[in-house]
């Protein structure tokens, strides 16, 4: 299973990413805790384009399905180099990709041509 989404770089995208990549996981059986991982890091992934990248930009969620492996791809406009930084437990900022880390079974980020991607897959085994 194949499927793409695209939002505006707005606050209200990570919401609206986050309920569609629930809702075409728990369409394919995907459920219990990988779900909400899914859920969670699509949120957050969606929410670094949000504060990083140019306001109002498209930004593109895709989900990938197969063998029980979910894999979800966010791509915007920004060109930037993602960072994974371990924050203080009192910062208010800078977890998203720490939580993408840990929850993921595996993530990482591509550049082509201006555009960044984050990826990462979820194992529902």
């Amino acid at each position: 299973m194949h499927d793409e989404l695209e939002v505006e770089a707005a606050p209200v995208a990570a919401r609206t990413a986050r309920h569609w990549v629930m809702q075409i996981a728990a369409s394919a059986g995907i459920g219990g805790a990988a779900n909400q991982i899914a859920e969670l890091l699509t949120g957050e992934l969606v929410a670094n384009t949000v504060v990083h990248g140019p306001a109002g930009a498209p930004v593109v969620v895709r989900v990938d399905i197969q063998s029980g492996v979910l894999r979800v791809e966010v791509e915007d406009e920004g060109g930037g180099q993602p960072v994974l930084r371990r924050t203080e437990p009192t910062a208010a900022h800078g977890r998203g990709l720490a939580l993408v880390d840990a929850l993921a079974s595996s993530w990482g980020t591509t550049h082509e041509a201006g555009r960044t991607t984050v990826w990462f897959e979820v194992d529902d085994s």
